[in-house]
């Protein structure tokens, strides 16, 4: 047999016949679902041909059989059925002598029946649409199920499994009552049951792991059938757990204070597949992670830096040009750690960043990266969107996706019970990566982790959460105060652009100056980039510049004189300089 070629479906094994390639299905029609005309486009290119049988199958008919009898629905035999929308019927397959004859003597030989709408027809086993262009139908039923469904051969009896003591047996029906081991009602995961001990499971939590580490907790976690009072809510969505199902608790507290959804815990954004069961812990070793250490009073070597750096109290006085290294935010609020040497300032606060950390907004360990960029196009952190020159978490394992992307400090500094000034109950940290959620307070579309409050429906993105509470204005002596919109009607008047003020949306006041600014005009489009920065960019070097009063640069894309407090200066070979006054005309031009 031809190993490049598939086996005709009508072969016997002992004795099988492959298809070769044609250009065209023969006048007969495709033997799988009747069909003369290619079932779409893409299969314009060829069919497959049988010499021996002297039959066609379109490219993809020639995998599924004609009939079909399938562990979904032991009843009756399934036919492969092709729809035909604009004719309003659907035309079952037939046996391979009444094909033959049926065309040679020209008579009719398709069964039809009504049809519905398009995508109107709904899988009878997983619930959803029919989208493909064939599926398998019992006639007597009027059961459907689709080409995806009809490829799932569940085992009809798991001998072994590692969540029950007794076999399981297939449950031949949706499973309409919650698993015991996970909890949920899901109709679209097919299920086993032991009657012995009426004991109901999804397939897809028959083998859920035993033991497992998750970020968001420091030790590990066993699955365990149920436990004998009410316990606290899911670790991970913070919605009820019900005691009487399968979960997962901390191996640490017999009194399961902290207990996780199963499916929760095992989902692909939450864990990172490895099942511990067998495998020892690792020893907590402090030192590996601690960012600095104490040379004397007040000094520390940080552990990127070259030189001892000394702690300085905040004496109050503003200087722009200081700035921390690991947030990029001016050193005008706190005590920080200075290098007597060269130009490389710390809050204390960023001092203390461990080196590695595990965090809910990844699945993996993460690593502390204080090194420059060398590629604009990584300077994005990928939970807030902002670009920044500082400090970022990337993840340890090197064959991740996210593993060369940066999460900002800032996002990791938010805690997992998150409390904001703008909302009257705690935030929590959600990853379900839903479609289309907005923030109430930016009204934009939301990244892929956002927090959310689980008593009322209220969600915030972390570039809104991350927005500082106050902020320090040069022409005011006060600090302003983030204001987070007002009912009001009144006018404002922003102080920078001179531009109205929508009161319905979040901007920096000063009640005692009669202040107001807009939050972009605060913060501009670039607000976290260290002057002095140089980066590759399309096949240029990009320098970020600061932005004197006496010399600013015009902007190359829109005309305007740069406003904010940095520019970018873009150098190509061959090309002229040119200026950008913000991110949007640099992308844009």
């Amino acid at each position: 047999m031809d190993g490049g070629n598939p086996r005709c479906p009508l072969s016997h094994p002992t004795n099988p016949h492959t298809l070769s390639k044609s250009g065209q299905i023969t006048k007969f029609g495709c033997f799988t679902c009747g069909k003369k005309a290619p079932l779409s486009k893409r299969d314009r290119r060829f069919s497959y041909y049988c010499i021996t049988c002297d039959v066609s199958f379109h490219k993809g008919c020639h995998i599924f059989p004609r009939k079909l009898t399938h562990p979904y629905h032991l009843q009756h035999p399934l036919t492969f059925t092709f729809p035909d929308y604009e004719s309003g019927i659907t035309s079952d397959s037939f046996d391979y002598e009444t094909y033959r004859t049926a065309v040679k003597c020209h008579s009719q030989f398709i069964i039809t029946y009504s049809l519905k709408k398009p995508g109107s027809i709904e899988c009878s086993w997983c619930g959803k649409n029919i989208e493909d262009d064939c599926f398998y139908r019992c006639s007597i039923c009027n059961f459907y199920l689709d080409l995806s469904c009809s490829q799932s051969i569940p085992l009809l009896l798991v001998a072994n499994p590692k969540s029950h003591q007794h076999p399981l047996v297939f449950y031949r029906r949706p499973l309409l009552t919650p698993c015991d081991a996970c909890g949920l009602v899901n109709v679209l995961d097919p299920s086993y049951a032991c009657f012995q001990c009426n004991y109901m499971v999804h397939q897809s939590c028959i083998d859920l792991p035993r033991v497992i580490k998750i970020t968001r907790h420091r030790h590990r976690l066993s699955h365990i059938p149920c436990v004998q009072s009410p316990v606290s809510p899911c670790g991970v969505c913070y919605q009820k757990v019900e005691n009487k199902y399968g979960l997962y608790s901390c191996n640490r507290y017999e009194d399961h204070s902290y207990v996780v959804h199963s499916k929760c815990a095992t989902h692909e954004n939450i864990w990172d597949g490895k099942e511990l069961e067998w495998e020892p812990e690792e020893p907590e070793n402090i030192e590996d992670i601690l960012p600095f250490k104490k040379v004397g009073t007040d000094m520390i070597k940080y552990f990127s830096h070259e030189h001892n750096l000394k702690l300085e109290k905040y004496d109050a006085v503003r200087d722009a040009e200081k700035l921390c290294q690991a947030c990029v935010c001016p050193i005008n609020s706190r005590d920080f750690y200075n290098c007597i040497h060269c130009d490389f300032f710390l809050h204390e606060v960023c001092a203390g960043l461990l080196r590695k950390l595990d965090h809910a907004l990844h699945k993996h360990t993460l690593i502390l990266d204080p090194y420059p960029r060398d590629s604009y196009y990584l300077l994005d952190c990928p939970i807030c969107s902002r670009g920044s020159t500082g400090f970022r978490y990337i993840c340890s394992i090197s064959n991740c996706n996210s593993h060369r992307i940066g999460i900002d400090i800032r996002c990791i500094l938010v805690p997992d019970h998150f409390t904001h000034e703008s909302h009257e109950h705690p935030l929590f940290i959600s990853t379900s990566f839903k479609a289309e959620i907005r923030c109430q307070g930016c009204q934009k579309e939301c990244m892929q982790s956002y927090l959310q409050c689980t008593i009322c429906i209220f969600i915030m993105c972390y570039k809104c959460a991350t927005i500082p509470t106050e902020v320090s204005y040069k022409h005011d002596k006060h600090p302003l105060s983030l204001c987070y919109g007002e009912k009001a009607d009144d006018t404002y008047w922003c102080e920078l652009c001179e531009k109205e003020v929508n009161p319905r949306n979040w901007f920096y006041t000063c009640n005692i100056c009669c202040i107001t600014i807009h939050l972009h005009c605060i913060f501009g489009s670039s607000s976290y980039m260290k002057p002095g920065s140089i980066f590759d960019y399309n096949y240029s070097k990009l320098e970020v510049l600061r932005n004197s009063n006496s010399t600013r640069p015009q902007c190359t894309r829109c005309g305007d004189r740069c406003p904010g407090y940095i520019y970018f200066k873009r150098k190509r070979d061959k090309h002229p300089v040119t200026f950008s006054c913000s991110v949007q005309c640099l992308e844009g031009g």
